[in-house]
Order: structure tokens, then sequence, then C-alpha cells
């Protein structure tokens, strides 16, 4: 690598750093959060955040926009919202005689699908084709999406009145799942006794889209050596043999896995994946995408017996040294 290579590198994650340390202005006391919804974004992926109402989901997808300086758009998923509600309709002119594409609120950088789980399956079925391939076909045409363009999806626990579970097509198309909890007792204090209460506001505005395009590109040329992919593979396909599991996790899950550990990679000022990239990172990533055996009919498992029974596969796959 030339030495221009390297200063091009480090100027990066040096804004890398800016940009984890401006969300954070507004998650106080959730690095870790942070850190899992920026390696999502800078791999090309989606987050599903599953929490109760009032702990910051909306706030965490509104310091990621301002922060990234693109544009962020809300749809608030109710009941009787429409595919149209969200990816746009066709509109007669009168005075063109044709017609022209009102567009949804798709079509920005950053897409907040709050409590996506109260519409129904037809409704977030309208994402799929836009979180897997960064388009919308409408009217026989195919449109592209802002790039860079980014899901944030809350949903609140399955047993809340109201609430649609997502089809498993829908959960696979979300990189990491993930929940937020509530504040460390310091930071809720101020929190309580803020009376602005607006944490975004002061969330410094440190990239602009184009530049977390760059950022994105230089994900694919963080390495993995052959060891680390042979474990990865090792821990997919223990997902699929486990006997707790009767669906284990797919390809694209791998896929998904290999692209963010690398994310995490550049994000910790590093060209080369380790283990503790994967390792760390297999629960987000596979739990929401692997079907518990042995339920009753109608049961629908928690996040947390998804999270416990993946955390036990990949305790039994060596990790190598």
């Amino acid at each position: 690598m030339t030495s221009s290579a390297v200063a091009i590198s480090t100027e990066r994650i040096e804004r890398l750093t800016e940009l984890k340390n401006a969300v954070e202005q507004a998650l106080e006391g959730k690095g870790a959060v942070v850190e899992l919804a920026l390696v999502a974004m800078l791999a090309r992926g989606h987050v599903l955040i599953e929490d109760v109402p009032g702990v910051g989901k909306t706030t965490l997808a509104r310091a990621l926009a301002r922060a990234m300086g693109g544009e962020m758009r809300r749809v608030q998923f109710t009941s009787d919202l429409l595919p149209s509600d969200v990816l746009g309709v066709p509109v007669y002119d009168q005075r063109s005689g044709e017609f022209y594409l009102r567009q949804g609120p798709i079509f920005s950088n950053v897409l907040l699908a709050d409590e996506i789980n109260r519409a129904s399956p037809r409704t977030q079925s309208a994402l799929l084709e836009a979180m897997n391939d960064g388009q919308v076909s409408l009217d026989g045409k195919t449109m592209p999406l802002p790039d860079p363009f980014f899901v944030v999806a809350t949903q609140n626990p399955q047993d809340f009145t109201g609430t649609f579970p997502l089809p498993e097509s829908q959960l696979d198309r979300f990189m990491v799942r993930l929940r937020i909890g509530y504040p460390p007792p310091s930071v809720e204090t101020r929190l309580m006794l803020d009376p602005g209460g607006d944490r975004v506001s002061n969330v410094p505005t440190v990239l602009d889209p184009q530049s977390l395009v760059e950022l994105q590109r230089e994900v694919d040329r963080v390495t993995v050596d052959a060891a680390l992919g042979t474990y990865l593979q090792a821990l997919i396909t223990a997902t699929r043999t486990a006997p707790t599991l009767a669906l284990g996790a797919s390809t694209r899950a791998g896929m998904n896995l290999s692209r963010a550990a690398r994310a995490r990679a550049l994000l910790s000022g590093r060209h080369y994946c380790i283990a503790d990239d994967i390792h760390d990172l297999a629960v987000p990533l596979l739990a929401h995408r692997v079907r518990l055996a042995a339920h009753a009919e109608g049961y629908v498992p928690s996040r947390e017996e998804a999270e416990a029974a993946v955390r036990d596969v990949i305790a039994r796959v060596p990790v190598p040294l």
C-alpha cells in the first residue's frame, strides 16, 4: 500500500471516529448500540430496533441522519398504511395530459419506519426490493433510490396490542437487530431535568452522503483471511445443525456477517478483520434470522430466547487463534 493510500485511509478513520462521537451525543451511555448501528450503515445494511416506547429509537435514527448529512424521512406505520404511502403513487397532470410519480418517503437517505410491525404484511413487503436492491418498481418502471440508502425500523415487542409479526423474508433484509434499553441512571436523571429534551439538535454534521459512500467502499477493502472465512462458514453451518434451531442462518446472513465484520474492523481503525469482529457480531446478526425448535403452535419466541440459543451455538464453534 502506498503512503498516499495510508494517508487517505487514516483520514477516513478519523472521520469515522467523529461520526461515532457525534451520534453518541444524542444517545449517551449507549456506545455499543451506536457502534452496531454504524456498522450496519457502513456495511450497506439496515437496522431493526426492537424495544419498548420511549427509550430513544427515533432519536438514534435522527442522530444518524443528522451526523451523516443525509435527508431523513419518517413513516409512522399503522394498520391502514398502504404500500403507495411508502413508495409513492402515479398522479395525473391535467395540463400535460401525462402521469408523473409523486415520490413517497422512501426516496431519502435515511428512512425511519416507525413501529413497522403495526402495518400489515402487504405494506411491510413494500420495503423488500428497496432494502435488498436499493431500488423500487412502480407503474412498470424501476427507479434507483438515493445513495446511500439506510432503513432504521422500530418495532414494539410482539406481545403489544395491534402488532403483526414480521415475516422471515422481511427479517432477513435487516442486517442487525438491536435493543437500546434504558439509559444509565445518571444520564436518565439529566434527561428528565432537561426542559428542552431534544438531544439531536446538538449533533454536529460530520459527513455528507458522498463521503459516507466512500467510507462504504473502504469497507470492501478490509481483508478477511482464510482462517476467518472458515470460522465464519462454520458458524453459519452450526446454526443449521443445532437441535435447538428449526431454521438456521441463510447464505445471505453469512454474507451480511462478513460485511459487518469488515465494517467493525474499519470502525476500530483496522484494515483487517480479527475473530472478535465475527464472534461479537454473530448474535445481533443471526438471532432474528433463525427459528427455534420445539415450541407449541402459535407461540412466538422472544428476542431473548432466540439470542440465547444462537449464543449457545456459537460458543460451541472453536475460535481461530
